[in-house]
């Protein structure tokens, strides 16, 4: 990133960083990718990502101009891991036919045999090139982050909270008094408690079976 690149946003499931569009930025472009990612629990996703970063990086220095000003956002949900690169250009990025010369948009075609989807929209200050992947390949374990991080929040804990697997113990004393006070709650609203943790568990049950 140049000097002066500033972190939009950071959270536990979301990354904005500004960068320059010069092949000097794909190197650590990727090293962001890859810490995100690991954060996130998605670190399988590393290789395809970090592909579709560069390819769409790279359009932006052939196609708007090298060290123009771009950004990356990168944003994961339970079911998706949505990229975007913006730039300062509204013209949209052209999809030809791979044998037709690089200026054409071979990086696109990698981008439709990885993504789920992909698009274009326009922006105030230009468009944003997206595409999304599937957290499906990832397991279980973003249920367990997303867990951790509402126990963390249910405890009050300040300060940026590290939440890999391997140094977060399970919360187990929170848990217990979460769970009791969601159940109070429902009940204060008209709802059957028990028949909601009954329901719970048998959807826990069946999340096992299909994990396997």
């Amino acid at each position: 990133m140049r000097d002066n690149a500033v972190t939009i946003t950071r959270s536990p499931a979301r990354c904005v960083l500004a960068f320059e569009a010069k092949p000097a930025e794909m190197r650590v472009l990727r090293r962001s990718v890859r810490e995100h990612l690991r954060q996130w629990s998605a670190f399988d996703l590393a290789d395809e990502v970090e592909l579709a970063v560069t390819e769409l990086a790279t359009n932006v220095i052939k196609h708007v101009g090298e060290r123009s000003a771009a950004t990356l956002v990168m944003e994961a949900s339970a079911a998706t891991l949505r990229v975007e690169v913006h730039d300062t250009s509204h013209q949209p990025p052209i999809f030809g036919e791979p044998e037709c010369g690089a200026e054409c948009g071979r990086g696109l075609h990698l981008l439709v045999g990885m993504a789920l989807d992909w698009g274009t929209v326009q922006t105030a200050t230009g468009k944003a090139v997206w595409c999304e992947f599937s957290m499906a390949a990832c397991g279980q374990r973003w249920k367990v982050e997303r867990a951790l991080a509402a126990l963390v929040a249910y405890r009050g804990d300040e300060g940026v909270v590290d939440l890999s697997l391997t140094r977060v113990p399970v919360l187990e004393d929170s848990a217990t008094s979460l769970i009791a006070d969601l159940l109070y709650c429902l009940m204060v609203q008209g709802s059957d408690p028990v028949a909601v943790l009954e329901h719970a568990q048998d959807h826990y049950v069946a999340e096992c079976r299909r994990a396997g």
